[in-house]
């Protein structure tokens, strides 16, 4: 596969946990940008660090790395060949694929490192 093109955004985004029976916060769904996510065990939100949300548990700090899409479903190996990288750097992620594309998420104090390794791995960053 060839390596493509990542965009890295200017948002700075919070990960929030809460129970699974909870109400979508009416200032999410007005954010610019954010990811839901519910299972049976918890309720995952995504959005601008900005942005208040009551939650359980929160990680703030994180910076988006965007693939520029639209990709094919029928591509395979995006996201395994980006962690692959990052992990090799001892950077953790936290992946989101929307329909269009994915995006992977660094905290803001490995966000160099990260951009260092992706270029230095083929990828073009914008």
């Amino acid at each position: 596969m060839s390596k493509l093109t990542l965009r890295l955004t200017s948002d700075v985004m919070a990960i929030h946990s809460l129970p699974a029976n909870s109400k979508i916060p009416e200032q999410v769904l007005d954010a610019p940008l954010y990811f839901l996510a519910k299972t049976h065990q918890e309720v995952s939100i995504v959005v601008p660090s900005n942005v208040h949300v009551d939650s359980d548990d929160v990680e703030d700090d994180w910076r988006m790395f965007e693939v520029i899409g639209p990709l094919a479903f029928s591509l395979t190996g995006i996201l395994s060949n980006i962690s692959t990288v990052l992990a090799n750097e001892k950077i953790s992620i936290f992946a989101i694929s929307t329909f269009d594309t994915d995006h992977i998420l660094v905290k803001s104090n490995k966000i160099d490192q990260a951009k260092t390794a992706l270029l230095a791995n083929g990828y073009e960053i914008i």
